[in-house]
């Protein structure tokens, strides 16, 4: 049976330097505030017995701050570039595995994809990799093991690639996996919002309504501009 999905956008960055930090805003309120609440008013929380990360500063940072008390648990952690930024910003490039494996040693490094965190192949910031891409995230969740999944990600990717729903700062949302046409998602890899989180537009009530889908504006005009250009506002 596939696993409940509970993807969570890291909280407050920088945003104005290489693979960025927190903010303080980020590191201490907003964390604590997601982490109190999924500790305390979602049971499904309890249940989470893997943690997906995206290998950036910012979203280990808000897992170790918001989901520690999982990690202190014992649950597991895997360090995935699949669920990176979408852009080749500076901000949301990440940092070579060597100084992010000396800043981060309690996690595998040797699992990660060596190829992070060159912007290419299915990682490029283009039409085709950020399809690509998504489409991988969503069946590579679906194919997991575990029963309840938490991924923290970014903005733009959970947005276009993964979901077509906005994530506020260190807020979530829980999906399903379905198989009868509704959702997110290519033939069985369709992801479905829990009403209950859809509903208050967000776990937190922070990330708003309605549906986004990839398309002009999420990536270069591939025939006009050079994949080291990044358009305005397409990290998060």
């Amino acid at each position: 049976m596939p696993p409940t999905a509970v993807l969570i956008r890291h909280a407050q960055a920088l945003h104005n330097i290489h693979d960025p930090p927190l903010s303080g805003l980020g590191f201490g309120p907003q964390c604590q505030e997601l982490s109190k609440h999924l500790e305390e008013s979602v049971p499904l929380a309890q249940k989470i017995d893997l943690i997906v990360i995206s290998p950036m500063r910012r979203t280990l940072q808000t897992a170790t701050q918001s989901l520690g008390w999982l990690i202190d648990r014992g649950v597991p952690v895997l360090l995935a570039p699949l669920w990176q930024e979408n852009s080749s910003n500076p901000c949301d490039t990440g940092t070579p595995i060597p100084i992010m494996r000396e800043e981060w040693p309690q996690f595998d490094w040797d699992a990660v994809d060596p190829l992070y965190p060159a912007k290419s192949g299915i990682y490029s910031f283009s039409k085709k990799g950020l399809g690509e891409r998504g489409r991988e995230a969503r069946r590579w969740l679906k194919n997991r093991p575990e029963q309840v999944i938490a991924v923290v990600s970014h903005s733009a990717f959970l947005k276009v690639g993964v979901s077509n729903k906005r994530f506020y700062n260190a807020d979530y949302r829980v999906f399903e996996f379905k198989e009868d046409g509704e959702g997110r998602g290519d033939g069985e890899d369709r992801l479905v919002e829990w009403e209950e989180t859809e509903t208050r537009g967000g776990g937190l009530g922070k990330s708003g309504f309605g549906m986004y889908f990839l398309g002009p504006g999420c990536y270069p005009k591939e025939s006009e501009t050079p994949a080291e250009e990044v358009l305005d506002g397409a990290g998060g």
